[in-house]
């Protein structure tokens, strides 16, 4: 039987990586905990569960996330976020491949997200999430905040169950998510030489709100879809918004 090192990031999360980890103990041969010098009982909490936790400034999310696969003994990893569990389905199916996971590069699985008072059964679902992979043949990339395992190779196998994700608790704790994270996007695509023009936010930032409420026909989740389709518009407009703000202003005259 194959064995498996869970990796997870954290910062500030006592209220939310007791969960993660008891999700992952069942189904993981050792808990791999990269910490960004919280100040809350984070660290104290993972300390029940692993004595692998280790303290690290914010590198970014990739190399964060890079860092604790390095740190792990074994070549298989599961890597969730602190706002992250493993259903018991989803627990189910990774023991039922641990004997044979060789037979797939990567596994990856559905996650559900819990909305401040709901489950979203069509925003954000089932937004297939490579989390198991040999680290050998895969790595973190992505672009942050967005990270995502880049695969080497096509074979990729689905497992069922969900990752389930709480996300967030409130329409203030999702627009503060927003500005951290554009702030972080934008200042990635800054650095790639991005060029934005007037429309960029506008086009894309409509692309998000149609893909989101009709596409995936968020409209079913009644009210905690509309304001995930808004607020997602809201995130992609403000992201691109920054860059064109950074643009101007490296052109614009001293005041």
């Amino acid at each position: 039987m194959a064995k498996i090192s869970a990796c997870v990031i954290s910062f500030n999360e006592e209220k939310k990586i007791e969960d993660c980890l008891k999700s992952l103990e069942p189904v993981v041969d050792e808990i791999i905990v990269v910490d960004s010098n919280s100040t809350d009982k984070t660290v104290e909490i993972a300390k029940r569960y692993t004595d692998h936790v280790h303290l690290q400034d914010f590198l970014g999310h990739v190399q964060q996330k890079d860092l604790a696969v390095q740190k792990a003994s074994h070549d298989w990893i599961l890597s969730l976020d602190c706002d992250e569990r493993l259903s018991p389905e989803l627990q189910a199916s990774i023991l039922a491949v641990k004997d044979n996971l060789g037979e797939g590069g990567a596994y990856r699985m559905p996650r559900k997200t819990f909305y401040i008072y709901r489950w979203l059964d069509h925003c954000w679902y089932p937004g297939y999430k490579v989390r198991l992979f040999n680290k050998n043949t895969c790595k973190w990339g992505g672009v942050n905040p967005h990270d995502h395992v880049v695969v080497d190779g096509d074979k990729v196998v689905d497992l069922s169950g969900d990752i389930l994700h709480y996300s967030f608790d409130s329409i203030s704790g999702h627009l503060q998510t927003i500005d951290s994270f554009t702030e972080i996007a934008a200042r990635e695509l800054i650095e790639e030489g991005r060029k934005v023009t007037f429309l960029t936010p506008l086009v894309h930032a409509n692309w998000a709100f149609i893909k989101i409420y009709f596409l995936q026909r968020g409209f079913l989740d009644g009210f905690a879809g509309l304001s995930v389709a808004v607020l997602s518009c809201l995130h992609v407009f403000v992201k691109y918004g920054k860059v064109l703000m950074h643009q101007k202003r490296e052109k614009a005259p001293p005041p």
